[in-house]
């Protein structure tokens, strides 16, 4: 935000709410379908399948380093980002006609470590030019998700799944977003004068708050929950292709659909369930998730499959931006942003890094055994491991978690949803390091995901 704000014009809402569908057009383009592209177009194995996701978690942890020791310091926003998407626009497409697994891993990570940290800088923009952030940061943001959902359907409708078009299609609209950015508004640096370190840029300041049980109870499933999470990232788009759902990453997008939905509803629901059982429900919606995919059919139970796609709504808010709150709401103002950060970096990097590796793992072992026919539902098999882990971790989240009063009373508990949204960009935080002012007294720096 501006140290002077200045009235946010229509057309630069227009140019901000663009950059926000261009940012996710390109990720929900290519991310989703890239499990039936690898699975089945280049005839790949689970476990490469799983490293090949393990890329995203990589640059979501190298990312606050780009953004907070350099981009913050030395660049503008806007060129940075255009450089960064332009960058990954030759990048992808270089990767679309790769097929040799080992240089096609490196390919992806260059390119994960170019579109990471644009999820920041976009935020980045965006406040800098709000005047009312609270109230005006949803209707740009919204976009974004609208973004993934325009892509979902239309490379379902396209039925190239199991092609590499999804990836050229992706690195055209990178060099779209590339090019437009220059013309987004002037975001200077913001951090010329101040000295970055590692354990800004880390949060490691919030380890201090793993002293208390209940909180190192909510990091350590946190961490646990994200393990069985990447199960449903990284193969759900090849399961309901192999299983004969046409039209898959369209009907995927309906996850994005419920998002949208328990997002909207989730202060309702924070105010009379509290911090606890919200957490709870969040995590028993992916052990309830991943039982659907296992009994559910492509016959007569197919709406089960379609049950388990909505799903994702409750897995998320529920449990994620729920987390955010809790986060807002315990740790000490001089450490919140911090250990919103740490989180960020917890789930999203080392959780989602760990859940693909095993994931890939698990898959891999399945497709092995059903080879030999040792295993007559491979599928039912896969999605039964991510529902026992699911499981496991909820036990021991209710066991042990106890929720503490805290200072939110139910108009507080809305408000720090939609500082939450923002900071998550409802899709996956990235730490952003110092570049946007408080937006209230409660929160101190915000963060930056389908």
């Amino acid at each position: 935000m501006n140290a002077f704000p200045i009235k946010l014009t229509s057309e630069v809402r227009v140019r901000l709410s663009a950059m926000m569908f261009l940012q996710f057009f390109i990720w929900g383009a290519w991310f989703v379908t890239l499990s039936t592209y690898l699975g089945q177009g280049l005839k790949l194995q689970g476990d490469f399948i799983g490293r090949a996701y393990s890329t995203m978690p990589w640059g979501a942890i190298v990312a606050p380093f780009l953004v907070g020791m350099i981009a913050d310091r030395f660049f503008a926003a806007e060129k940075m980002l255009g450089i960064l998407h332009l960058l990954g626009a030759a990048i992808l497409y270089y990767a679309s006609s790769v097929t040799e697994p080992a240089v096609l891993f490196w390919i992806l990570l260059a390119y994960a470590l170019c579109y990471n940290p644009t999820l920041a800088l976009v935020n980045a923009i965006a406040f800098d030019q709000l005047d009312n952030p609270e109230k005006q940061f949803p209707g740009i943001r919204v976009f974004g998700t609208l973004g993934w959902i325009v892509a979902g359907l239309g490379i379902g409708l396209m039925k190239v799944e199991a092609t590499s078009v999804p990836m050229k299609v992706a690195a055209g609209c990178s060099v779209l977003a590339g090019l437009f950015a220059f013309a987004l508004p002037h975001t200077p640096p913001k951090l010329l004068a101040h000295k970055v370190t590692v354990k800004d840029v880390l949060g490691l300041d919030a380890l201090r708050l793993m002293r208390e049980r209940s909180f190192a109870v909510f990091i350590i499933c946190s961490l646990l929950i994200c393990i069985p999470l990447a199960f449903y990232y990284n193969f759900a788009n090849l399961f309901l292709n192999e299983k004969g759902i046409g039209n898959a990453a369209g009907k995927m997008t309906m996850g994005q659909i419920s998002e949208l939905f328990f997002i909207l509803v989730m202060p309702f629901f924070f105010a009379r369930l509290g911090v606890r059982k919200m957490l709870l429900l969040g995590m028993l919606a992916w052990f309830v998730r991943y039982l659907l995919f296992a009994f559910g059919n492509a016959q007569g139970l197919v709406f089960m499959y379609y049950a388990g796609i909505l799903m994702q709504g409750m897995c998320f808010a529920f449990f994620f931006v729920t987390g955010q709150v809790y986060v807002n709401n315990t740790a000490p103002g001089t450490i919140r942003a911090s250990a919103q950060g740490f989180l960020a970096l917890i789930t999203y990097g080392v959780g989602m890094l760990i859940g693909a590796e095993i994931s890939g793992r698990v898959v891999q072992h399945y497709q092995m055994l059903a080879a030999h026919g040792a295993v007559d539902n491979l599928w039912k098999a896969v999605w039964l491991v991510p529902a026992g882990m699911a499981g496991a971790v909820i036990i021991l989240f209710a066991i042990l978690f106890k929720e503490r009063p805290t200072r939110t009373n139910p108009d507080e508990a809305e408000k720090g949803m939609t500082e939450s949204e923002m900071e998550t960009g409802m899709i996956q935080p990235l730490r952003e390091l110092g570049r946007v002012p408080p937006l209230s007294p409660r929160s101190t720096t915000p963060h930056a995901e389908p």
